[in-house]
């Protein structure tokens, strides 16, 4: 199941067809804009075996130069993708596909801190059991208290990823 409704929050149960969306979005978007991509990952928690998740497929897409990001908005939008722009979130474009929201690309340039932690604490989740249940614990207490917020629900989870980042 993919796609997460404007202002609802839920989990599903991980499934293996996460990871065979992941790898043939990346193709189409490959297929688009290679010439500005050092490299496509699975990001979120869609991307760690076993790890329920709110069903929509994490990109993180990095490029050479930030500035490249704007060359890639209309071949991105050809594949269904809205432009959110930079100032969403920090440090790269954001793009959403679909509604309800099933794909979400956050494009970094090379070596942006962001990204750097976003690939260290999904590492560190797929190849440590107990923090992965730890979270996955934390995520369904978190779903419970903010089920109709999810800035809220996002943010209340920073806590446990910082102290798993220092500790990494």
């Amino acid at each position: 199941m993919l796609g997460l409704p404007k202002g609802e929050v839920f989990l599903v149960p991980w499934t293996e067809d996460w990871s065979k969306e992941f790898l043939s979005e990346k193709e189409r978007i490959q297929n688009k804009i290679s010439r500005f991509i050092e490299d496509i990952h699975h990001i979120g928690s869609t991307a760690v075996k076993g790890l329920s998740a709110k069903p929509i497929i994490d990109i993180a897409i990095e490029i050479k130069d930030f500035n490249d990001g704007k060359h890639c908005v209309i071949p991105l939008e050809s594949l269904g993708y809205s432009y959110k722009g930079i100032n969403i979130l920090p440090d790269r474009h954001y793009f959403s596909k679909g509604e309800p929201r099933t794909h979400q690309i956050h494009m970094y340039q090379t070596g942006s801190n962001f990204l750097v932690e976003q690939l260290k604490f999904r590492d560190y989740l797929r190849s440590n059991g107990d923090a992965r249940m730890e979270y996955q614990e934390l995520k369904i207490q978190l779903l419970k208290a903010n089920k109709h917020n999810k800035h809220k629900y996002a943010d209340e989870k920073t806590n446990f990823v910082n102290a798993v980042l220092a500790k990494i």
